[in-house]
């Protein structure tokens, strides 16, 4: 490998929808070898946010993902809107999605969802919450539920919590000390399925 290579030799593009593009790339590794052709999905950054409510509980929210055909246990989240700041998309989803105003909002920092088949970035935020505005309501779809910290180990521990990108924000945010990672590492009690 030098310098001049890995080189991309030319790029097509194919819009799906307003939300997603897929991006064929022919990339030659060297001089005297033919191109390979790999595909990406391009979609705008993704904003993950790890909230944490004024008595210590964690807002998930459950709705249903046509990709994994089934209800799904995760963070707040949400795409940004086109020349949105990001942390006034983590407010913003927030919000919409759980009722709790941000108070405080700590970046975690950009990362790469999937280096392979993925060209967006995944910002994580932790989030100091006030109390659930009562007057707003979650978003059509969508279940909201706080929960302890056991609570949420015993369901990462278990697989209803899965979602492998919102891991990584738990990660971060216990990496930067915002929360305590020892409830989350060992569950006190296996809390069961939940639905």
């Amino acid at each position: 490998m030098s310098d001049d290579y890995p080189r991309i030799l030319s790029r097509r593009t194919t819009r799906l929808s307003p939300w997603m593009e897929i991006v064929a790339r022919d990339v030659a590794f060297r001089p005297d070898e033919a191109a390979q052709t790999y595909h990406a999905i391009a979609q705008t950054d993704y904003i993950a946010i790890l909230a944490r409510t004024p008595d210590g509980g964690f807002p998930l929210v459950r709705q249903y993902r046509p990709a994994v055909e089934g209800y799904t246990w995760e963070l707040p989240a949400g795409m940004l809107e086109q020349g949105e700041d990001a942390q006034a998309a983590c407010a913003r989803e927030l919000l919409e999605e759980t009722g709790f105003p941000a108070r405080r909002i700590h970046p975690l920092g950009a990362r790469v969802p999937c280096s392979a088949r993925l060209s967006n970035r995944i910002q994580s935020f932790f989030v100091e919450t006030g109390p659930r505005d009562p007057k707003v309501q979650a978003e059509a779809g969508i279940e909201v539920r706080v929960v302890a910290a056991d609570e949420l180990a015993a369901m990462i521990a278990d697989g209803t919590f899965a979602l492998q990108l919102h891991l990584g924000t738990l990660l971060l945010a216990a990496m930067q000390g915002l929360i305590e990672p020892e409830p989350l590492l060992r569950p006190k009690t296996q809390l069961g399925r939940h639905t």
